[in-house]
Protein backbone atom coordinates (compact mmCIF):
# COMPACT_ATOMS: atom_id res chain seq x y z
CA UNK A 1 0.00 0.00 0.00
CA UNK A 2 1.25 3.45 -0.79
CA UNK A 3 1.28 6.23 1.74
CA UNK A 4 -1.83 8.45 1.52
CA UNK A 5 -1.22 11.98 0.29
CA UNK A 6 -3.21 13.57 3.09
CA UNK A 7 -4.33 17.10 3.73
CA UNK A 8 -1.74 17.99 6.35
CA UNK A 9 -3.88 20.60 8.07
CA UNK A 10 -6.79 18.19 8.37
CA UNK A 11 -4.46 15.45 9.63
CA UNK A 12 -3.05 17.80 12.27
CA UNK A 13 -6.56 18.75 13.38
CA UNK A 14 -7.65 15.14 13.65
CA UNK A 15 -4.54 14.22 15.64
CA UNK A 16 -4.39 17.13 18.04
CA UNK A 17 -7.43 19.42 18.21
CA UNK A 18 -9.71 18.86 21.22
CA UNK A 19 -13.23 17.88 20.25
CA UNK A 20 -15.27 15.04 18.84
CA UNK A 21 -16.63 13.65 15.55
CA UNK A 22 -20.29 14.19 14.70
CA UNK A 23 -21.88 11.15 13.05
CA UNK A 24 -24.41 12.50 10.53
CA UNK A 25 -24.45 9.37 8.40
CA UNK A 26 -27.75 7.62 9.07
CA UNK A 27 -28.49 5.56 5.96
CA UNK A 28 -31.71 4.39 4.35
CA UNK A 29 -32.39 1.75 6.99
CA UNK A 30 -31.96 4.03 10.00
CA UNK A 31 -33.30 7.29 8.56
CA UNK A 32 -36.98 6.67 9.47
CA UNK A 33 -36.04 6.24 13.15
CA UNK A 34 -33.89 9.37 13.00
CA UNK A 35 -36.71 11.39 11.48
CA UNK A 36 -39.23 10.01 13.98
CA UNK A 37 -36.99 11.03 16.89
CA UNK A 38 -36.81 14.49 15.30
CA UNK A 39 -40.63 14.71 15.19
CA UNK A 40 -41.28 13.66 11.58
CA UNK A 41 -43.22 10.36 11.75
CA UNK A 42 -43.36 7.62 9.10
CA UNK A 43 -45.99 8.52 6.54
CA UNK A 44 -44.67 12.05 6.16
CA UNK A 45 -42.99 11.00 2.89
CA UNK A 46 -44.08 8.96 -0.11
CA UNK A 47 -40.73 7.66 -1.37
CA UNK A 48 -37.03 7.51 -0.58
CA UNK A 49 -36.27 10.75 -2.40
CA UNK A 50 -38.68 12.64 -0.16
CA UNK A 51 -37.33 10.87 2.93
CA UNK A 52 -33.73 11.78 2.11
CA UNK A 53 -34.75 15.36 1.37
CA UNK A 54 -36.31 15.59 4.83
CA UNK A 55 -33.27 14.16 6.60
CA UNK A 56 -31.01 16.49 4.62
CA UNK A 57 -33.07 19.42 5.88
CA UNK A 58 -32.48 18.17 9.42
CA UNK A 59 -28.75 17.69 8.84
CA UNK A 60 -28.50 21.11 7.20
CA UNK A 61 -30.14 22.66 10.25
CA UNK A 62 -27.53 20.96 12.43
CA UNK A 63 -24.54 21.87 10.26
CA UNK A 64 -25.58 25.51 9.75
CA UNK A 65 -26.36 26.12 13.42
CA UNK A 66 -23.99 28.73 14.87
CA UNK A 67 -23.09 26.29 17.68
CA UNK A 68 -21.87 23.63 15.22
CA UNK A 69 -18.25 24.67 14.56
CA UNK A 70 -14.71 23.36 14.56
CA UNK A 71 -14.16 24.83 18.02
CA UNK A 72 -15.69 21.69 19.53
CA UNK A 73 -16.31 19.37 16.56
CA UNK A 74 -13.21 18.12 14.75
CA UNK A 75 -14.91 15.97 12.12
CA UNK A 76 -18.26 14.91 10.70
CA UNK A 77 -19.25 11.66 8.97
CA UNK A 78 -21.64 12.02 6.03
CA UNK A 79 -23.95 9.61 4.21
CA UNK A 80 -23.31 9.52 0.44
CA UNK A 81 -26.62 11.24 -0.29
CA UNK A 82 -25.58 14.09 2.03
CA UNK A 83 -22.19 14.38 0.33
CA UNK A 84 -23.98 14.76 -3.01
CA UNK A 85 -26.16 17.63 -1.76
CA UNK A 86 -25.46 21.28 -1.06
CA UNK A 87 -25.49 23.22 2.20
CA UNK A 88 -25.91 26.97 1.79
CA UNK A 89 -24.76 26.82 -1.83
CA UNK A 90 -21.69 24.64 -1.25
CA UNK A 91 -21.24 20.89 -1.49
CA UNK A 92 -21.70 19.48 2.00
CA UNK A 93 -18.05 18.49 2.51
CA UNK A 94 -16.83 21.88 1.29
CA UNK A 95 -19.27 23.65 3.59
CA UNK A 96 -18.03 21.65 6.58
CA UNK A 97 -14.38 22.37 5.88
CA UNK A 98 -14.40 25.83 4.35
CA UNK A 99 -17.07 27.41 6.56
CA UNK A 100 -16.98 25.39 9.79
CA UNK A 101 -13.41 24.02 9.74
CA UNK A 102 -14.78 20.54 10.38
CA UNK A 103 -13.00 17.64 8.64
CA UNK A 104 -15.38 15.64 6.38
CA UNK A 105 -15.66 11.84 6.30
CA UNK A 106 -17.89 9.53 4.23
CA UNK A 107 -19.75 6.36 5.21
CA UNK A 108 -18.87 3.81 2.50
CA UNK A 109 -20.45 0.54 3.65
CA UNK A 110 -23.70 -0.68 2.14
CA UNK A 111 -25.24 -2.16 5.25
CA UNK A 112 -24.99 -5.46 7.07
CA UNK A 113 -25.19 -9.05 5.88
CA UNK A 114 -27.23 -11.69 7.69
CA UNK A 115 -25.91 -12.79 11.08
CA UNK A 116 -23.47 -15.71 11.08
CA UNK A 117 -21.21 -16.89 13.92
CA UNK A 118 -22.66 -14.21 16.16
CA UNK A 119 -21.71 -11.30 13.87
CA UNK A 120 -22.91 -9.34 10.88
CA UNK A 121 -20.24 -8.66 8.30
CA UNK A 122 -20.62 -5.81 5.84
CA UNK A 123 -22.42 -6.52 2.60
CA UNK A 124 -20.14 -6.54 -0.46
CA UNK A 125 -19.24 -3.08 -1.78
CA UNK A 126 -18.76 -3.77 -5.52
CA UNK A 127 -18.50 -0.07 -6.37
CA UNK A 128 -15.99 0.79 -3.64
CA UNK A 129 -13.30 1.98 -6.04
CA UNK A 130 -15.65 4.37 -7.81
CA UNK A 131 -17.04 5.60 -4.49
CA UNK A 132 -13.54 6.30 -3.15
CA UNK A 133 -12.69 8.25 -6.32
CA UNK A 134 -15.90 10.21 -5.90
CA UNK A 135 -15.03 10.92 -2.28
CA UNK A 136 -11.62 12.21 -3.31
CA UNK A 137 -13.28 14.46 -5.87
CA UNK A 138 -15.50 15.82 -3.10
CA UNK A 139 -12.44 16.55 -0.92
CA UNK A 140 -13.35 13.95 1.68
CA UNK A 141 -10.54 13.18 4.17
CA UNK A 142 -11.55 9.71 5.30
CA UNK A 143 -14.19 6.99 5.31
CA UNK A 144 -16.26 4.96 7.76
CA UNK A 145 -17.51 1.37 7.55
CA UNK A 146 -19.57 -0.46 10.14
CA UNK A 147 -19.97 -4.13 10.98
CA UNK A 148 -21.69 -5.54 14.05
CA UNK A 149 -20.85 -8.10 16.74
CA UNK A 150 -23.79 -9.69 18.60
CA UNK A 151 -22.02 -12.52 20.44
CA UNK A 152 -18.59 -13.15 21.95
CA UNK A 153 -17.70 -15.58 19.16
CA UNK A 154 -14.01 -15.98 18.29
CA UNK A 155 -14.60 -17.14 14.70
CA UNK A 156 -17.08 -14.38 13.94
CA UNK A 157 -14.88 -11.72 15.49
CA UNK A 158 -11.91 -12.93 13.45
CA UNK A 159 -13.98 -12.55 10.27
CA UNK A 160 -15.15 -9.07 11.27
CA UNK A 161 -11.59 -7.86 11.89
CA UNK A 162 -10.25 -9.45 8.70
CA UNK A 163 -12.93 -7.80 6.56
CA UNK A 164 -12.47 -4.40 8.19
CA UNK A 165 -8.70 -4.38 7.65
CA UNK A 166 -8.97 -5.76 4.11
CA UNK A 167 -11.21 -2.85 3.14
CA UNK A 168 -9.04 -0.44 5.12
CA UNK A 169 -6.11 -1.50 2.93
CA UNK A 170 -8.03 -0.51 -0.21
CA UNK A 171 -9.06 2.80 1.33
CA UNK A 172 -5.49 3.67 2.36
CA UNK A 173 -4.32 2.82 -1.17
CA UNK A 174 -6.93 5.29 -2.48
CA UNK A 175 -5.29 8.02 -0.36
CA UNK A 176 -8.06 8.26 2.22
CA UNK A 177 -8.01 7.39 5.93
CA UNK A 178 -10.40 4.64 7.07
CA UNK A 179 -12.46 4.69 10.23
CA UNK A 180 -12.60 1.01 11.18
CA UNK A 181 -15.90 0.40 13.01
CA UNK A 182 -16.54 -3.14 14.31
CA UNK A 183 -19.40 -2.23 16.65
CA UNK A 184 -20.25 -4.51 19.56
CA UNK A 185 -23.96 -4.45 20.36
CA UNK A 186 -24.70 -3.05 23.80
CA UNK A 187 -27.12 -6.00 24.09
CA UNK A 188 -24.31 -8.56 23.65
CA UNK A 189 -24.79 -11.03 26.55
CA UNK A 190 -21.04 -11.27 27.27
CA UNK A 191 -20.01 -7.85 26.08
CA UNK A 192 -16.82 -7.65 28.16
CA UNK A 193 -15.51 -10.92 26.67
CA UNK A 194 -16.48 -9.80 23.17
CA UNK A 195 -14.45 -6.63 23.75
CA UNK A 196 -11.39 -8.62 24.78
CA UNK A 197 -11.66 -10.80 21.66
CA UNK A 198 -12.03 -7.75 19.45
CA UNK A 199 -9.16 -5.92 21.09
CA UNK A 200 -6.79 -8.84 20.55
CA UNK A 201 -7.80 -9.19 16.90
CA UNK A 202 -7.43 -5.49 16.14
CA UNK A 203 -4.09 -5.22 17.92
CA UNK A 204 -2.69 -8.10 15.87
CA UNK A 205 -3.68 -6.35 12.63
CA UNK A 206 -2.46 -2.91 13.75
CA UNK A 207 0.97 -4.32 14.57
CA UNK A 208 1.34 -5.53 10.99
CA UNK A 209 0.72 -2.12 9.40
CA UNK A 210 3.57 -0.07 7.99
CA UNK A 211 4.41 3.06 9.95
CA UNK A 212 2.69 5.37 7.45
CA UNK A 213 -0.55 3.35 7.20
CA UNK A 214 -2.90 5.35 9.39
CA UNK A 215 -6.39 4.48 10.62
CA UNK A 216 -9.05 5.56 13.05
CA UNK A 217 -10.84 3.06 15.27
CA UNK A 218 -14.51 3.57 16.15
CA UNK A 219 -15.56 1.25 18.97
CA UNK A 220 -18.45 0.68 21.34
CA UNK A 221 -17.85 2.21 24.77
CA UNK A 222 -16.36 -0.69 26.76
CA UNK A 223 -17.34 -2.25 30.07
CA UNK A 224 -13.81 -1.81 31.45
CA UNK A 225 -12.55 1.77 31.59
CA UNK A 226 -9.29 2.31 29.75
CA UNK A 227 -9.59 -0.95 27.81
CA UNK A 228 -8.47 0.66 24.58
CA UNK A 229 -5.54 2.68 25.95
CA UNK A 230 -3.11 0.64 23.80
CA UNK A 231 -5.00 1.79 20.73
CA UNK A 232 -4.89 5.42 21.87
CA UNK A 233 -1.09 5.19 22.07
CA UNK A 234 -0.58 3.10 18.91
CA UNK A 235 1.55 4.67 16.19
CA UNK A 236 -0.90 3.74 13.42
CA UNK A 237 -4.03 5.07 15.13
CA UNK A 238 -4.81 8.75 14.59
CA UNK A 239 -7.68 8.74 17.09
CA UNK A 240 -9.87 6.23 18.88
CA UNK A 241 -13.54 7.19 18.51
CA UNK A 242 -16.43 5.93 20.61
CA UNK A 243 -19.91 5.25 19.28
CA UNK A 244 -22.92 5.71 21.55
CA UNK A 245 -24.54 2.49 20.31
CA UNK A 246 -27.97 3.19 21.74
CA UNK A 247 -26.83 4.47 25.13
CA UNK A 248 -28.45 7.71 26.23
CA UNK A 249 -26.22 10.76 25.98
CA UNK A 250 -25.88 10.84 29.76
CA UNK A 251 -24.69 7.23 29.96
CA UNK A 252 -22.50 7.56 26.87
CA UNK A 253 -20.82 10.66 28.33
CA UNK A 254 -20.32 8.86 31.65
CA UNK A 255 -18.69 5.87 29.96
CA UNK A 256 -16.54 8.16 27.84
CA UNK A 257 -15.25 9.86 30.99
CA UNK A 258 -13.73 6.52 31.99
CA UNK A 259 -11.74 6.15 28.78
CA UNK A 260 -8.96 8.72 28.67
CA UNK A 261 -7.81 9.68 25.18
CA UNK A 262 -10.94 8.34 23.46
CA UNK A 263 -13.25 10.91 21.83
CA UNK A 264 -16.91 10.65 20.90
CA UNK A 265 -18.39 9.96 17.51
CA UNK A 266 -22.04 10.03 18.45
CA UNK A 267 -25.15 10.07 16.25
CA UNK A 268 -28.33 9.43 18.23
CA UNK A 269 -26.78 10.82 21.42
CA UNK A 270 -25.81 14.01 19.56
CA UNK A 271 -29.29 14.54 18.09
CA UNK A 272 -31.11 13.63 21.30
CA UNK A 273 -33.56 16.38 22.28
CA UNK A 274 -33.73 18.07 18.86
CA UNK A 275 -37.14 18.59 17.24
CA UNK A 276 -38.46 19.92 13.96
CA UNK A 277 -40.98 21.99 15.96
CA UNK A 278 -38.35 23.91 17.92
CA UNK A 279 -37.69 27.54 17.08
CA UNK A 280 -34.19 28.28 15.86
CA UNK A 281 -33.20 29.60 19.26
CA UNK A 282 -34.63 26.53 21.01
CA UNK A 283 -32.95 24.21 18.50
CA UNK A 284 -29.58 25.95 18.84
CA UNK A 285 -29.80 25.88 22.64
CA UNK A 286 -30.57 22.14 22.68
CA UNK A 287 -27.81 21.39 20.19
CA UNK A 288 -25.35 23.56 22.11
CA UNK A 289 -26.13 21.64 25.29
CA UNK A 290 -25.55 18.33 23.52
CA UNK A 291 -22.32 19.48 21.90
CA UNK A 292 -20.95 20.89 25.15
CA UNK A 293 -21.64 17.75 27.18
CA UNK A 294 -20.07 15.50 24.52
CA UNK A 295 -17.12 17.88 24.11
CA UNK A 296 -16.46 17.86 27.84
CA UNK A 297 -16.63 14.07 28.00
CA UNK A 298 -14.22 13.86 25.02
CA UNK A 299 -11.64 16.23 26.47
CA UNK A 300 -11.38 15.25 30.12
CA UNK A 301 -7.69 15.16 31.05
CA UNK A 302 -7.55 13.59 34.49
CA UNK A 303 -10.20 10.92 34.57
CA UNK A 304 -9.98 7.62 36.41
CA UNK A 305 -10.03 4.52 34.21
CA UNK A 306 -11.23 2.19 36.94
Amino acid sequence: MKRPELNNEQLRIMKTRPGFVAALDESGGSTPKTLAAYGIPPGSWSNDDQMFALVHQMRTRVMTSPVFTGDRIVGAILFEDTMDRNVNGKLSADYLWEVKRVVPFLKVDKGLAEEKDGVQLMKPIPSLGALLNKAKGNRIFGTKMRSLIHQANADGTREIVAQQFELASQIIAAELVPIIEPEISIKCPDKAHAEELLKAGILEKLNKLAADELVFLKLTLPEKGGLYSEFVAHRNVIRVLALSGGYSREEADDRLHRNRGVIASFSRALLEGLSVDQSDSEFDAALDNAIESIFEASTMKNTSTT
